[in-house]
């Protein structure tokens, strides 16, 4: 099944930027980044902020401009039946040049998942000028950490913000 990514979430003054590897079936069918509701994306980003839970997306995309992030996704483009990463074939990257030249103060790149920042790895030259972290992946399938666990990893997000 040929699937394609959504816009990028970002304000001009986005100083991270975190990325996922494609959107799901149930996200494509909604329209939303991580619209499946077993993903804990969303939870981990309202707790980590202290704020209340919603399923407006448009309060969620709030969350992450007010904070100065930006939410986008590794590929472009993608052949995958299913949502699992580890079925992605033909692989097509975003413009990861044009974005970050627009959004220039994006000094961090936190990747959501180990496959996000492999196919980032495999297909995007960056300088080092970026400093590249990988959190545990926010999918249902990723169960080997808790959510506890994954919101301690995922607390880097406050301390970058303080840098």
């Amino acid at each position: 099944m040929e699937s394609y990514s959504f816009e990028p979430i970002a304000s001009p003054n986005a100083t991270i930027l975190i990325l996922g590897t494609m959107p799901g079936i149930k996200s494509l069918e909604l329209g939303q980044y991580y619209g499946h509701k077993q993903n804990n994306f969303w939870k981990l980003v309202f707790s980590i902020f202290k704020e209340d839970i919603t399923d407006d997306y448009q309060a969620k995309k709030e969350i992450l401009l007010k904070n100065n992030i930006a939410l986008w996704d590794v590929l472009k483009y993608c052949d995958r039946v299913g949502s699992l990463d580890s079925a992605i074939k033909n692989e097509i990257t975003n413009d990861f040049e044009a974005f970050l030249k627009e959004h220039s103060d994006i000094k961090t790149i936190l990747f959501n998942g180990q496959k996000a920042a492999a196919f980032f790895k495999k297909h995007i030259p960056l300088s080092d000028d970026y400093k590249l972290i990988t959190l545990p992946s926010t999918s249902p399938a990723n169960a080997s950490k808790s959510f506890e666990i994954k919101r301690k990893e995922w607390e880097v997000i406050l301390e970058l913000q303080q840098d």
